[in-house]
């Protein structure tokens, strides 16, 4: 992120809203303390956003990793199915620890903020669309068996979601494995099991 000088006004409330409600929780959180941590006042917080809700929704679509994660599907992939998924792996475990308190927020919280699931479901699904796609084309190419692209988009986006939550708290219930030994050896599997 950058320095907290060239951020926007817009920009250091999300960031104080995530930081104070990942610690505190959505309820344990007011706009006047939201405001005061983003240095700002609480009249700026309603002016940019005009409820705290609306603040926190901002910030869930203005971190997510949708857009980076599109761009990487769009100009980085190679059509390897091996290389292509160790870069996905990598990008989506970076991305998802990036927004480790978001993801802490959307669990915790989502029983209060009625539709914020409903909300927070878009990015999933929108990488869900990401994979079966490019499913499609390798296996249009030539360098995937025939099989079920929605099925394998999902298998793959299960197994790299439950990679994160297992070390979500920080403590990773299965220590003897690193998270990259664990894309590399899921990769290695997937595609062994993938290609023709």
């Amino acid at each position: 992120m950058s320095s907290s000088k060239s951020l926007t006004s817009s920009e250091k409330l999300m960031i104080a809203a995530i930081d104070l409600i990942a610690e505190r929780g959505y309820n344990g959180v007011t706009t006047q303390e939201i405001a005061t941590a983003a240095g700002l006042s609480e009249k700026t917080l309603f002016r940019h956003f005009g409820s705290k809700r609306n603040l926190l929704e901002s910030a869930f679509d203005r971190f997510h990793y949708t857009e980076e994660l599109t761009k990487l599907f769009a100009e980085k992939l190679t059509w390897d199915l091996r290389e292509d998924l160790l870069l996905i792996s990598r990008t989506y475990h970076e991305m998802m620890n990036r927004n480790r308190k978001m993801i802490l927020i959307s669990i915790k919280d989502e029983a209060h903020l009625p539709g914020f699931r409903e909300r927070t479901q878009k990015h999933p699904r929108q990488l869900m669309v990401l994979f079966t796609d490019y499913f499609k084309e390798m296996g249009k190419k030539g360098k995937m068996i025939q099989t079920n692209p929605e099925a394998q988009a999902t298998a793959f986006m299960v197994m790299n979601f439950g990679a994160f939550l297992n070390d979500l708290d920080g403590t990773s219930n299965f220590s003897g494995i690193s998270l990259d030994a664990f894309i590399k050896e899921s990769v290695e599997v997937f595609a062994r099991g993938l290609t023709p």
